[in-house]
């Protein structure tokens, strides 16, 4: 995976917003800037984890969190909340990004984050960080961010090592949590040599059942293409599937996604970073652990 290099990001977090109808969440930001590579950024870049001393984390993650406290100080979003959407404010709709940011807003971001320091410091006299690089990893303010993709990180690294079989398996297990009934015999016994990886039945709430195909990619590198794609609506014809669903450890190149939405059968793509997304959704093998954290309120002077 190329590293990420340090920079701005509260371009491409403004244009994510604005195709996301102005309010999401952090990780619906970050996923729609990795999909779409807004502002120079990549997939690749988005979701790269750097190794320390001291364990992994997300420079992104660090920028992202960084330019949302900026994009606040400067009035294009909502007061930022923990646990809540973030939402652009009418001038953060519509205002011209060329010029970003002013020297008028160089100064608002400076006082800002002059503020921000003198409250870290009356934080760090009871937590004290001893590697510059975990200071990073924390000191985007977020601690739940950063918390939320150390775990995530360490799943999809696990699940890289995986064998064929057992990720497989794992695919089926999954995708029966999302209410689709494994067909044993074709599902099963019979998938691997026909060219999938899963067969099942989905019934919707108008009680119509589906034919779906499921086919599984473990790739610790690369993309997946328009050739996979193309192969794999190919197998769903001879199974008779109405929808297929493509699941990768890795991530999808553009044209690959246009493929999957062409014709009358469908293929809902799945990449690594959706999938941990999901095994949370769903508590597959893990044990939810809840903490917290004390936010500014706390440190304040009067």
């Amino acid at each position: 995976m190329a590293k990420y290099k340090r920079r701005s990001v509260e371009k491409a977090i403004i244009m994510a917003l604005r195709d996301l109808g102005g309010s999401a969440s952090r990780k619906q930001i970050r996923r729609t800037i990795a999909e779409n590579e807004y502002d120079g950024l990549t997939y690749e870049g988005v979701y790269y984890t750097k190794h320390t001393r001291n364990g992994k984390y997300s420079p992104f993650l660090f920028n992202f969190n960084f330019g949302l406290k900026n994009l606040q100080s400067v009035g294009y979003v909502e007061e930022l909340k923990r646990n809540q959407d973030v939402t652009l404010t009418d001038l953060g709709r519509s205002v011209d990004l060329t010029n970003y940011p002013t020297e008028e807003q160089q100064k608002a971001i400076a006082a800002y984050w002059n503020k921000k320091n003198t409250l870290r410091a009356e934080r760090n006299k009871a937590k004290k960080v001893a590697d510059e690089d975990k200071e990073e990893a924390v000191d985007s303010d977020d601690e739940q961010d950063s918390a939320d993709n150390d775990w995530k990180t360490q799943l999809l690294d696990q699940i890289k090592k995986f064998s064929p079989a057992k990720f497989e398996s794992f695919s089926r297990l999954l995708i029966s949590k999302m209410g689709v009934s494994i067909d044993k015999i074709k599902g099963v016994q019979l998938s691997g040599d026909h060219g999938i990886d899963g067969f099942g039945y989905f019934r919707s709430d108008e009680f119509r059942t589906s034919r779906v195909a499921i086919q599984c990619k473990r790739y610790t590198s690369g993309t997946v293409g328009e050739s996979e794609i193309r192969d794999f609506k190919g197998t769903m014809d001879s199974f008779n599937a109405e929808y297929g669903i493509f699941v990768t450890t890795s991530y999808y190149t553009d044209t690959a996604k246009e493929i999957a939405v062409q014709g009358n059968r469908t293929v809902t793509l799945i990449d690594g970073q959706e999938l941990t997304d999901l095994v949370e959704k769903y508590q597959l093998h893990i044990k939810p652990v809840t903490t917290y954290a004390l936010d500014d309120y706390y440190f304040e002077k009067d």
